[in-house]
Parts: structure tokens; C-alpha cells; sequence
């Protein structure tokens, strides 16, 4: 999991604008951004951990560490600004102190008992400055310093501030301010001359001087190349130079003295299990100290380790079962000149210095050698001093046959002697991964002394509360100061308290000066002068100091308005202005609006999508929670091209086009109606709504061919005069719900004549419940007796009693407006209810029109739809019966 670490320069030289007329925080930004990019297209991305550290003090320098998330990320990146000093150094040791947090915890150095390169945690540290002089609090410096103090526990086992899996690299923006005439060159990115080069070259990174946006492409790209798992080690050459391989005469053309490849400081790759995804070894890189089981601390080692490699060729050693490591190195003069000799079938052995008892330059403990191919150089890691246990487990195992003799325990004791005491782990497992478990005694000790094991132990529980306590600080605001402390001048003598003084002051103002006061600076101790509070908005109406010098004639223009407007009844306390000026930077934090707005109150109609907030953007629309006018779906009617078999085809049925605001308008009624249709017959099925649609279906006009059928079947002309008269109907149990036809069919008719059958559309059975007129009762006393039946959904309910119209109407009236009122679109309730309005068919008409004007005081569109249709249906019948009365 590679640590990727971005030190962005927040000092005030970030501010200066390129050719681009962006800022260099601004391109530092993008920066950022591409780099994550073209990470992305790497699939061992997914692991990465993105950290920020700016160049303010600690705390507050670092924005995202160990626990913070990605998004947190991105925004504390988009929220820096540009002020404050280049403090480099200090920002580096914030940098790397945070890196090494958890390193003694998690024991990845593994003090005192050699370093491991499969145990690391590869981090890459990337700083964007604009290369300026290192400013401080005391002055300006030429050079980097970090300093050396750090509050991270351990930091004294280690020389180097950084460790031998941490690079740095810096690109340091050079971008110029006026576009250059020049055409640029595609060559490589040259070094820059900053103090922050000779640490990423310390380090085993580099700097990248970035004199064009094309070149940080460039920089970027070469930096995601660099994203590897591996340590840095410090490879010297020890003895001679090598003869050459031909003939073995010494090369004269070759060059006398140092050469490059003698010392080199470069990366070896660590990589992963491919099954696991954590690199796995098995034999450590020796220390450059013997350990000594009485010595009570450790000395520190460097971050680097220094192997020597020795030019002689020899033959590589292994054995079967015999577990090592291989490395591949960083392309290098080293590897280039190994390359170059092509002998994959040497080595050159490789040593530790200081790592032996009693040898300076210390026992073998791997090789160099190039691959088959030629292609790379790979470092094998083998036991220490491998060159003689290899033939001592050779013989154990193929001549004794893993019974050893006393001598060959003799040898191999001597061998153990030679080698440093943390070896003994791993060399148990490996020996018993060969199959000889009990070769080496478990008395024998290879760990730390007890004086550096608690001494470990305990800068371990430091490091932990040291870690709880910086992960804990990251996040937290800067305080801002309240005030500016004001400070007593020196204590030189006043101008006042000069001799000639008052002389000089008698001579310009030509009067006798009054005697001055004595100046007591004690009077000041802790006085502070007030700052501007940035969040509250300034009130210029009020406070005079918030009028910026520059506006101060414009405002007073304003203020004078403000005052002899005679069109207010009271004086404003803000300018109209100010009231809406946001900073640009602050227009699109609506959702940071939102949270100061108070909560409104809840929706009439809950069933209803709320309305996302696009801002005139049609792509953020959300197809599922689109808020769809309910008149214009039922206008539109369904868009499928391709039916479901047996859905009836409304293509061919005229829509009726209608003003869309919800006040109606009233319409012209026929005024005298004299004879209409009765539903004799049983009322034909009504389309059964599909399971799947929550809203309920609209009320389907029929067809001219159709009408015409029933009329000629469906004809009533009742005796009396239905203007004339008010006739109190019967009660019907039939609901406004979907019913099956043969249930339709089978039910009896209380009409007086049953001429033909109803078969219209879906509102025709409340249609001809409202129109029609029954027979007045014969007395009230057999009204009184006799059981009128209710509605279904009057839950059961039975009238007893014979009421006038009035009455009964105003009962509906209550509770259709109580139906209207309620949410949800369940509106068969309200046309069940209407078939009970009693009275001639004038009063019914008005009794449903004030039914639609209470539903446009609710917005209740389809409802508004479904009884618009249903009143034209009535004076569509009711004009049939006239014209068929007049034939």
C-alpha cells in the first residue's frame, strides 16, 4: 500500500501568476488532481493512501493523514490558501514525522536485529514550491535545515529524519509570467538549483524545475513511473576494479579514478506476493554493529545501509530447499556496467561493514548478478556468510543424510559463532524447511539484551500516544487572534520630554503651550487593538469603520437615500447591495445555505417526488425521482408504442385542451334538461386497474359509435318533470371499484322498466347514479320505516331516517371536502359520495362545480381532470335525451 504524501507550499510567493494568469497555488492544485489521474489508470491504485501537508505550524500543517478519507482530501486541497512563510524544513520534519507515526508501533525497522526489505511501507513524498528563499520567523536562509529536535518518540535510533523506504521529489514551478517566445524544446526535465535538490537526492528522489505546463505533463507522468515498493541502499564498491573479460588485460581506454558506478544511490524493487499482495523474505540485510547482549541502549543507524560489493567474479551458490531473496535494482551506472561485461554466469559478492565480530569489512551475505537475459541486475539475499554454511548443509543432508557427526557439528558451531545472533530465526525455519528441525537448540539466544528490550517496549506505548495525539489534532482550524497585542516602544526618552520642546512648539503655533501630561506606557500593558471578524457581514448602515476608505463617497450617497427615501415607512439597517453581494468563491455553496434556511414545513401531498434543485442543468436530473405535472400525464396519456395485449387503444380518442392554471373557469349550462337516460340495465365492467400503477386510471370518454348504440337500447322518459321537482333517489350499494362483468351482469335492477343494458365507459355507472331521479316517497312515516342502504365505503352505515335535501347535501359537502382534503391520489371515495346528492339536476350541477373549486384550492390536478370529464359527460347525456326527446 504506497503512501503518496503531497507537501503543497502555502507561503505568500504562491500567489505570483503565471503566463496562464492562475496562480502557482492554483496550478499546484491541478497538479495534484492530474497526478491522481493518471495514478487511476494503474490497478495497484486501489491501495493507495493520499496524505496533505501544507507549510503552516504543526499541528495545522497537516490537512489529511492515517484516518482521513478521500473526499476529505480532495476538499481540504481545495480549500488552501496561499499565506505565511516558506518554512521548508519545518514542513519536511512534520512531513516525515508523520510518515514514521507508526513504525515502532507496527515494528517495521526492527531495531538491533537487521533490516528487512520485505517488511516497508513505501511512501513517496511530493513537494510543490515556486523555489523562493527560505523564509522564517528569525530571517531568511540560504540553505535547508530540518530540525532536529522531533516530539516523535525514537527518532534517535535513526540518524536521518526519513527512512530507506521514503522519497522525495519536488517540482518546483519556474513557470514565467509573460509567454515566452521561444519554441520549447521536448527535452528531458532538467534539475533545479534549490536548497530542496541536494535532500530529494539524499533521499534517493529528485527535483523536476517546471518551466512550462506542457513540462509538468511531462514531470507528472514520470512521477506516477516512480510509484514503486522497494528501499534505497547506498551500493560501494570495495577493492579493486575488475579486470575485463576477454583477455584479462587491463582496458586502457577506460578512465582512471572515480567512476560512476563506484558508489551508487539507488532504489532495489520489493515486490509483492501476487496470491497475498505483502512482499514476503526470508533473510534480513545485516546491521553495521555486532550486537552485544550487555550493552544497555543501541546505537543509531543510518536510514540507508551501506553494502559494499566486491569486483571479483564468483560463482553463485545455491542449494535445494535453501530459501533466498532476490531483488531487482534501479537502473544505475552499476547496472549498466554489469550489463555491460555480460557475465550472467558470476557474481560479486556483497558485505556489510563493521557487521562481524572481528572483520571490518564482515562475512558475504548475498551477491550481485545479471539476469540471463541481460536485462536487469538482481542483489540475492542469502544467509550470512553463506559461502560456508551452504557446504555444511550440503553435506548434512546428501553425505550424512541429516544425521550430523561431531565434527560437522564442530564446524558448524564455529560457523554459528561468526554470525550475528538475529540470524539464528531466520536460519531455524529455513533448516527446518529442509528437514532438519532440531539442528539448532531453542536455548540458544539471538534476541536484544533486557535493559534495550524495555527500553523498546516503552518508546512503543510513547509512540502509540503520540499517534492518538496527531491523529487527533488533524483537522482542527487555526485560532485566530482577537486582537493585535500593542507593544510599548523603547525606552528611550519622548519628543515631549526634550528641553526644547515646548520652544519648538511656542514657535510654530505662536501660543504659550499648555502643560503636557505626564506619558505612563504602563497604561497600555495588555492592550490589544480589535481584528475584523471575517464571517460576520459588515454593517455599513451602522458602523462606519466597516466602509472601506474608497467607498466612503458612494456610501454616503447611499446612506442619504436611504434616509430621505419618503416611499419607506422605516429606515433600512442594510444596503439592498450588500444584502446580495457573495463572494464568487461562495456562489455555489448552496447546500451551506440551505443548512441556515429553517426547516419548511411538510408537504400536503407526501406521495410527491420532492423537486431537485438542477440550476437550469438537465443532466442532473434523476430519471426516477423526476417530479412529472400529474395534468400533463394525464393529457399525455401512456407514450408506449408497443401494447400489452388486451389494453384498450386511446389513440384515436381527442384529447381536450385545457388552461393549465388552477383557477377553472365557469362554464355555460344548458338550461333546461327535461328528460335523460336511466341505468336499467347492468353497468358494464370497468377496466380493472394493473397491480403495478399506484396512481388511479382516468375516466375514458367513449365513442360516437358507441353512444349511439346504447341510446337506441337505453331510453327512459320518466312521467314527471325532473326541473320541476325535487325527487329524493334510492341509495345504491354498487362501489366506484373495478368489478367483474359477470358479477355486473347477475345484479338486479330497481328501476321500474329494464329496457336494454349500460355499457358505457368507466364513470358511467356514477354518471347514471347521478342523473337519474327516483319516485318521491308515499308519506314520511314509510320513509321513516324503511331502511335506505349507503355506500360501501360508508362502512356499513344504514340512513334512518328521511332528511331534507339540504341536510343531506350539506352531510356530502362535509365529507367531500374532508376526502379533498386528505393526501394521496384515492379518489373513488369523492365519486361514490356524489351519486347521493339529492335535488333537481341544477342543484347536482352546482353541488359538483363547487366540488371542483374546492379541489383547485388544493391542487389536486387529476381529481380536477377526472371531474371536469365527468361533468361533461353529464351534459353530453343530458343533451342526447333532449334531442331524443324532441324526435
Amino acid at each position: 500500500m504506497p503512501i503518496l504524501l503531497f507537501l503543497i507550499d502555502t507561503s505568500a510567493s504562491m500567489n505570483q501568476r503565471s503566463h496562464l494568469g492562475t496562480t502557482y497555488l492554483d496550478t499546484a492544485k491541478g497538479a495534484v488532481e492530474t497526478f491522481m489521474k493518471l495514478r487511476a489508470r494503474d490497478p495497484a491504485s486501489r491501495g493507495d493512501r493520499y496524505m496533505l501537508v501544507t507549510f503552516e505550524e504543526p499541528p495545522y500543517a497537516i490537512k489529511a493523514g492515517w484516518k482521513e478519507n478521500h473526499a476529505t482530501f480532495m476538499n481540504e486541497l481545495k480549500n488552501l490558501q496561499a499565506e505565511g512563510l516558506t518554512t521548508l524544513g519545518q514542513s519536511l520534519r512534520t512531513a516525515f514525522d508523520l510518515l514514521n507515526l507508526n513504525r515502532l508501533v507496527t515494528g517495521i525497522d526492527n531495531y538491533g536485529q537487521g533490516r528487512n526489505p520485505f517488511f516497508l511501507e513505501p511512501a513517496i513524498i511530493i513537494t510543490i514550491t515556486d523555489g523562493s528563499k527560505l523564509t522564517t520567523t528569525s530571517g531568511v536562509q540560504d540553505e535547508l535545515h530540518l530540525p532536529l529536535n522531533s516530539p516523535l518518540p525514537g527518532s534517535e535510533l535513526t540518524k536521518e529524519p526519513f527512512r530507506w523506504d521514503q522519497r522525495l521529489f519536488a517540482l518546483v514551478l519556474r513557470l514565467p509570467g509573460t509567454m515566452s517566445v521561444e519554441s520549447e524544446q521536448l527535452t528531458g526535465v532538467p534539475l533545479d538549483d534549490s536548497a530542496i535538490t541536494p535532500m530529494c537526492e539524499v533521499t534517493g528522489g529528485r527535483s523536476y524545475s517546471v518551466c512550462s505546463p506542457r513540462m509538468l505533463n511531462q514531470c507528472l507522468e514520470s512521477l506516477v513511473q516512480k510509484v514503486q515498493s522497494g528501499v534505497v541502499i547506498n551500493f560501494e564498491k570495495a577493492g579493486p576494479d575488475p579486470s575485463p573479460v576477454e583477455d584479462g588485460q587491463p582496458d586502457i581506454s577506460r578512465p582512471f579514478g572515480s567512476q560512476p558506478w563506484h558508489s551508487c544511490h539507488k532504489l532495489i524493487y520489493v515486490r509483492p506476493n501476487p496470491k497475498t499482495g505483502v512482499p514476503i523474505g526470508h533473510w534480513p540485510v545485516p546491521e553495521s554493529f555486532w550486537p552485544d547482549q550487555n550493552s544497555p541502549t543501541l546505537p543509531p543507524r543510518t536510514s540507508h545501509p551501506v553494502v559494499k560489493f566486491s569486483c571479483t567474479d564468483c560463482e553463485p551458490m545455491v542449494i535445494d530447499k535453501l530459501p533466498f531473496d532476490k531483488y531487482e535494482l534501479e537502473p544505475s551506472p552499476l547496472t549498466q556496467f554489469i550489463l555491460e561485461r555480460k557475465s550472467p554466469q558470476t557474481c560479486w559478492q556483497v558485505y556489510v561493514s563493521n557487521s562481524a565480530k572481528y572483520s571490518e569489512l564482515g562475512h558475504p551475505f548475498g551477491y550481485l548478478k545479471a539476469s540471463t537475459a541481460l536485462n536487469c541486475v538482481n542483489l540475492f539475499v542469502m544467509p550470512y556468510n553463506y559461502p560456508v554454511l551452504l557446504p555444511l548443509l550440503d553435506d548434512l543432508f546428501k553425505v550424512h543424510k541429516a544425521k550430523p557427526t561431531l565434527k560437522w557439528r564442530q564446524s558448524f558451531e564455529s560457523y554459528l559463532k561468526t554470525m550475528p545472533p538475529y540470524y539464528l530465526g531466520p536460519l531455524k525455519k529455513a533448516v527446518r524447511m529442509m528437514g532438519a528441525p532440531n539442528l539448532i537448540a531453542d536455548s540458544m539466544e539471538y534476541g536484544l539484551s533486557y535493559s534495550v528490550i524495555s527500553y523498546l517496549k516503552k518508546l512503543s506505548q510513547q509512540a502509540k500516544i503520540e499517534s492518538d495525539r496527531v491523529i487527533g489534532s488533524v483537522g482542527k482550524k487555526v485560532v485566530q487572534e482577537t486582537g493585535i497585542k500593542v507593544r510599548s516602544r523603547s525606552h528611550g526618552l519622548s519628543m515631549a520630554y526634550r528641553k526644547d520642546f515646548q520652544q519648538l512648539l511656542q514657535g510654530i503655533s505662536e501660543d504659550v503651550p499648555h502643560r503636557l501630561l505626564d506619558l505612563n506606557m504602563k497604561e497600555y500593558t495588555g492592550f490589544q487593538v480589535a481584528l475584523l471578524n471575517k464571517d460576520l457581514k459588515p454593517q455599513t448602515f451602522r458602523n462606519a469603520y466597516d466602509i472601506p476608505r474608497r467607498n466612503l463617497l458612494d456610501h454616503l450617497t447611499r446612506m442619504r437615500s436611504n434616509l430621505l427615501k419618503s416611499t419607506r415607512r422605516f429606515l433600512k439597517g442594510q444596503d439592498e447591495d450588500q444584502v446580495h453581494s457573495v463572494p464568487i468563491a461562495q456562489m455555489g455553496n448552496y447546500q451551506e445555505y440551505l443548512k441556515q434556511v429553517p426547516s419548511p414545513l411538510r408537504e400536503l401531498d407526501p406521495d410527491q417526488p420532492r423537486r431537485l434543485h438542477t440550476f437550469g442543468n438537465p443532466f442532473k436530473l434523476d430519471k426516477k425521482g423526476m417530479m412529472i405535472d400529474e395534468a400533463d400525464e394525464f393529457v399525455a396519456g401512456p407514450q408506449n408504442k408497443h401494447k400489452r395485449p388486451g389494453e384498450p387503444n386511446m389513440q384515436g380518442i381527442p384529447k381536450r385542451r385545457r388552461c393549465m392554471s388552477p383557477l377553472l373557469r365557469g362554464r355555460q349550462q344548458n338550461p333546461v334538461v327535461n328528460n335523460h337516460i336511466g341505468g336499467k340495465g347492468p353497468p358494464a365492467p370497468t377496466t380493472q386497474a394493473q397491480p403495478d400503477l399506484i396512481k388511479p386510471l382516468p375516466l375514458h370518454k367513449i365513442s360516437e359509435t358507441t353512444n349511439d348504440s346504447i341510446i337506441h337500447d337505453v331510453v327512459e322518459n320518466h312521467v314527471a318533470d325532473q326541473l320541476s321537482s325535487d325527487i329524493t333517489p334510492n341509495a345504491m350499494d354498487t362501489e366506484f371499484s373495478a368489478s367483474s362483468p359477470a358479477s355486473l351482469l347477475e345484479r338486479p335492477t330497481n328501476h321500474m322498466e329494464a329496457l336494454g343494458h349500460d355499457h358505457l365507459g368507466t364513470n358511467d355507472l356514477t354518471v347514471g347514479g347521478f342523473l337519474e331521479n327516483h319516485e318521491e316517497p308515499r308519506d314520511k312515516e314509510q320513509c321513516a320505516e324503511e331502511n335506505i342502504p349507503a355506500s360501501s365505503l360508508n362502512k356499513g352505515k344504514k340512513l334512518m331516517h328521511c332528511r331534507s335535501h339540504e341536510e343531506v347535501n350539506t352531510e356530502l359537502k362535509a365529507q367531500i371536502m374532508k376526502e379533498i382534503r386528505k393526501p394521496g391520489r384515492k379518489y373513488e371515495r369523492i365519486f361514490t359520495l356524489l351519486k347521493h346528492v339529492q335535488g333537481s339536476l341544477q342543484t347536482r350541477l352546482i353541488f359538483l362545480q363547487n366540488v371542483i373549486k374546492e379541489a383547485s384550492r388544493f391542487k389536486k390536478r387529476m381529481l380536477i381532470e377526472q371531474l371536469e370529464n365527468f361533468l361533461d359527460e353529464i351534459h353530453r347525456r343530458a343533451n342526447q335525451i333532449n334531442h331524443i326527446n324532441s324526435n
